[in-house]
């Protein structure tokens, strides 16, 4: 029961994180690109491999890494981002992809360096 309040509230500060994240981005430098999902997913992914490299036990990693930023990165979110590129083609799509899934795995292994060199 103790992890599962863990991931709800980790959870209930991810969201609203992510929504105040885009809403920052989207006033700032517009909606052509979707700054906002970018930007969590590749910021989630760097923390996602701290908090591994860390390994900080089964309740921290529940609130940090499950319930925070499982909230606070998106997947459904960039599946429609992709889906609305694809109105302009399968190469806008497939550039958005890769502009979050190369980046996201790099920053996720150097994070997990950074947590193993912390910890």
């Amino acid at each position: 029961m103790r992890l599962q309040l863990a991931i709800a509230a980790g959870a209930a500060l991810g969201a609203p994180a992510r929504y105040l994240v885009d809403a920052a981005l989207r006033a700032r430098l517009g909606d052509r690109l979707p700054w906002g999902t970018l930007v969590v997913n590749l910021a989630g992914s760097a923390a996602a491999g701290v908090v591994a490299g860390l390994r900080p036990g089964a309740l921290l990693t529940a609130l940090l890494a499950v319930g925070f930023l499982g909230a606070f990165t998106t997947a459904s979110t960039l599946a429609a981002e992709l889906v609305e590129r694809l109105r302009s083609g399968w190469w806008a799509a497939a550039g958005l992809l890769a502009l979050h899934v190369v980046p996201g795995l790099l920053l996720a292994g150097a994070g997990l360096a950074l947590g193993r060199a912390l910890g």
